[in-house]
């Protein structure tokens, strides 16, 4: 039990650590993105498995990963890594730092229209028409 507390203490040191290096387009999304202003919560640089997602939705099982020069250098990683998450039942979106910082309204658009396209995960039944 008590290396697993260091693994979470670990954990959250390194979540700090990348909010607080964010990107200019991480830190501009973030603004769209934060106090639930497209309809669900968002939280940044969160531990999903052995990875951090960028930005996710736990509700709608959304990771939104903004893609610049780290991407570049290690391709492969962001395969295995989508691999996992999808595995893990997420939906993975990438947009690159130039898509947010050249067009952020679109890439907002996209993120909203990806949203509608599912449904939460464990909808109530009355939602359904169930009893």
């Amino acid at each position: 039990m008590r290396g697993q507390g260091k693994f979470r203490d670990r954990d959250t040191i390194r979540a700090r650590e990348l909010r607080n290096a964010a990107t200019p387009a991480e830190r501009l999304l973030w603004q769209y993105l934060a106090r639930s202003q497209l309809g669900v919560k968002f939280s940044r640089q969160m531990p999903v498995g052995p990875f951090f997602a960028d930005f996710l939705c736990r509700e709608r099982l959304l990771v939104i990963e903004l893609d610049g020069h780290s991407h570049d250098i290690n391709p492969g990683r962001d395969v295995f890594r989508d691999r996992y998450l999808t595995e893990q039942g997420y939906h993975v979106c990438h947009f690159t730092n130039a898509d947010v910082l050249g067009n952020v309204e679109g890439v907002v658009t996209a993120i909203k229209q990806k949203l509608a396209e599912w449904p939460t995960p464990n909808p109530s039944r009355k939602r359904e028409g169930g009893q």
